[in-house]
């Protein structure tokens, strides 16, 4: 879950500081919890002792490999399920050295199945399924029979799930073989992906930078190939920032696609902002083949219309709307860079590109906000229970707490003296309501998605929207802690619920991406306050010399139950830019090389 507004300017909030765990420290508090934390982490390298963590260089030909290739390897008995699995068994053992995205290993479960697998195959010479043999890595908060899911609450732990979560079912019915779950932010209403059971997780090109979240963990075992296919959660980028800030391939179906029956979450029974579950890869293809598994699958409670994968085949000339600023936050000249560079391949191929303006963005800005904070967070925080709270949450979870005095003055300051309606509204929203107040806002959400389908969809004709993720490419660690505000790029995604790809485009270059006179003067400026602080302080979070060489993603949106429609662009767009820009199986280890 990402999160929404938690940026206060200091002369308007002292703000407690909170140690901020990492992969090996230890949070200092309560033995009885330290005791859990401890434990947990002595299963974990249990599981993954004896494990080589060099890299496994002699699996790179099935590392290479993309889930469909494995399949096909496996099936002309050119590889096992086991051989297959034992290689990337290696390379998550080694992801995790040097990022901790790692929970629950699963590594002696998997290689049973991996050998019932092989066994079957042997005798029948027919595959399970259009999965068989691709080990899959899963989000923490899924439930595995057996395995924890503690989503970094030390409350959770020790309580083994009793039931498969219907994706996990789903997939090994498809003849996949789960070998790992993945870290996540605390409540993951954070892209900041570190709690206190499991500690932080880092991002695989630059320890000095998070990988993102609140699916931080898979991100950044794809993006080392520790995993050829993973599973995630999206209610306002979990899905596409990771991807973004880790330089992979991610899909958010709107709901009703896929089931989410079975992932365990702090706020059971929210659905002001719908949650849902999607695939992440290396590839495009990675992504359509999880999506011809799950599209469809009715669920426990029978809750998914059975709409299953349909092919599309796409004109032959499309009309894309862009943008390169969403009116809160302007993007900064990288992830300007990635759109236009996407535009101008998508004209040089023929389609039509066109330029527009969101309509009134402060409205969903605000709306998010408002609706995830009706309860005050209340619920979301009760599973803390004596962990303490981690920094990314503090400010985030600041504005309900506030006297009604304050929160008055805070917000006249803002406005009549910074000039920030569009923060001053963010703050004023940010507060327990009552249920009338819910249902008014649920009502604004459907009003502005009708006004976004007939001013953008209708009037325009798009076939889809490019989009930058957030922006920045990354954050460094402790970012989201007063910038939570910058998810609000992805966020417009989920208030809309409409499907969202995202795609690596290009790698931050300092020689291309330095702000400049025209980029300050220019159009698409927003929150004054926020921009000050992402691009203007003493140590500006955008740093395109500290960011040299990361990746840069886009958003790729088409209209409800067009998730088919949004992978064959994505197809389409990841032609066009060719494959030269180095992304895919293989990536992480040609960009490290080449920077030594």
């Amino acid at each position: 879950m990402s999160t929404a507004f938690s940026y206060f300017p200091p002369s308007l909030c002292h703000r407690t500081t909170f140690l901020s765990s990492t992969s090996w420290k230890m949070w200092p508090f309560a033995e009885s919890n330290a005791s859990i934390v401890s434990n947990k982490r002595a299963q974990r390298a249990r599981a993954l002792a004896g494990t080589p963590t060099d890299g496994s260089q002699n699996h790179s030909e099935i590392l290479k490999a993309i889930a469909h290739e494995i399949v096909s390897h496996i099936e002309k008995e050119e590889w096992t399920a086991s051989q297959v699995l034992e290689a990337y068994i290696a390379r998550a053992a080694y992801a995790q050295s040097k990022t901790n995205c790692l929970t629950e290993i699963m590594f002696e479960s998997a290689r049973q199945r991996a050998s019932e697998l092989d066994a079957e195959f042997a005798l029948t010479k027919r595959l399970k399924g259009p999965l068989h043999g691709v080990p899959v890595s899963i989000k923490d908060q899924f439930e595995i029979v057996g395995v924890d899911n503690t989503i970094g609450f030390s409350q959770w732990a020790n309580k083994p799930g009793t039931r498969n979560a219907d994706i996990v079912e789903y997939l090994l019915d498809a003849g996949a073989v789960p070998y790992v779950k993945t870290n996540v932010p605390q409540t993951m209403f954070a892209f900041e992906c570190s709690n206190p059971v499991w500690g932080r997780t880092t991002n695989p090109y630059n320890d000095k930078y998070t990988c993102g979240g609140s699916s931080g963990g898979e991100a950044a075992l794809l993006a080392m190939d520790g995993s050829p296919l993973g599973i995630g959660t999206d209610i306002g980028g979990s899905l596409r920032i990771p991807a973004a800030y880790c330089g992979i391939y991610s899909l958010k179906p709107a709901s009703g696609r896929i089931s989410y029956a079975g992932a365990k979450g702090p706020v059971p029974g929210f659905d002001g902002i719908v949650t849902v579950a999607g695939p992440m890869g290396r590839s495009v293809a990675d992504l359509e083949l999880c999506s011809r598994v799950l599209f469809g699958a009715p669920g426990r409670n029978l809750s998914i219309p059975p709409v299953p994968f349909r092919d599309i085949q796409l004109q032959t000339k499309l009309k894309f709307g862009y943008y390169t600023s969403d009116n809160f936050i302007k993007a900064s000249p990288a992830c300007q860079r990635a759109v236009l560079q996407t535009v101008e391949s998508l004209r040089a191929a023929g389609h039509e590109c066109v330029e527009f303006q969101l309509p009134d963005s402060h409205i969903p800005y605000s709306l998010f906000p408002a609706i995830t904070s009706s309860d005050g967070y209340k619920t979301m925080l009760s599973h803390l229970g004596p962990d303490p709270k981690e920094s990314a949450l503090f400010l985030v979870t600041l504005g309900p707490k506030l006297p009604s005095v304050v929160r008055i003055v805070a917000s006249w300051i803002l406005e009549t003296f910074m000039g920030d309606k569009l923060f001053t509204e963010a703050l004023r929203v940010t507060k327990a309501k009552s249920i009338t107040d819910y249902w008014k806002l649920i009502s604004q959400k459907e009003q502005y998605v009708q006004r976004f389908y007939e001013e953008v969809w209708n009037a325009q004709g798009f076939d889809s929207i490019i989009a930058p993720v957030q922006a920045l490419p990354q954050l460094p660690h402790g970012g989201c802690d007063n910038f939570a505000a910058l998810a609000l790029a992805t966020i417009l995604y989920n208030v809309l619920d409409l499907p969202t790809g995202c795609l690596p485009v290009t790698r931050v270059d300092p020689g291309k991406d330095q702000l400049t006179e025209e980029w300050f003067k220019g159009p698409g400026h927003g929150s004054p306050v926020l921009e000050a602080g992402i691009y203007q302080s003493k140590n500006p979070l955008y740093n395109p010399e500290a960011m040299k060489g990361m990746p840069v993603n886009i958003q790729i949106v088409c209209k409800r139950w067009e998730e088919e429609k949004v992978l064959a662009i994505m197809d389409l767009i990841d032609g066009v830019l060719g494959k030269a820009r180095g992304f895919g199986p293989g990536a992480w280890d040609a960009y490290m090389q080449q920077s030594t």
